[in-house]
């Protein structure tokens, strides 16, 4: 089955944990074997492979476990620049923050002067 955003959230939770349960398989390791690899208990993984929810980190652990990771970078890939961004920078990258100047607070007087000065 593709998943798809019309698919309800337990559908979703169902068809991926149908699909590890078959990479597990696949791989002939036993669900108390792959527990036991990604440090959590043998109900989690059955738990997850059931499509039931289950925390992040243990989903985190069991991928790692089955060598698979690294597919989770192409689930969210890191952002790129916007093209506008890319065009502002023109492949500079920024070497300093912008100071900041002080204005005086409300209620306290700006620094004396002697007024021949030049206003910027």
């Amino acid at each position: 089955m593709k998943i798809e955003s019309q698919n309800s959230d337990d559908t979703v939770l169902k068809e991926l944990g149908a699909r590890l349960s078959r990479t597990r398989l696949e791989r002939n390791i036993s669900q108390a074997q792959l527990a036991q690899e990604a440090g959590l208990s043998k109900n989690t993984v059955e738990r997850l492979e059931a499509g039931r929810s289950v925390k992040l980190e243990s989903f985190i652990r069991i991928l790692r476990a089955l060598g698979q990771l690294e597919l989770l970078d192409r689930l969210l890939p890191e952002p790129l620049p916007s093209p506008i961004q890319r065009v502002q920078l023109q492949g500079r990258r920024r070497r300093r923050a912008t100071g900041r100047r002080e204005r005086p607070q409300p209620g306290e007087q700006a620094p004396w002067r002697w007024g021949d000065e030049e206003d910027a």
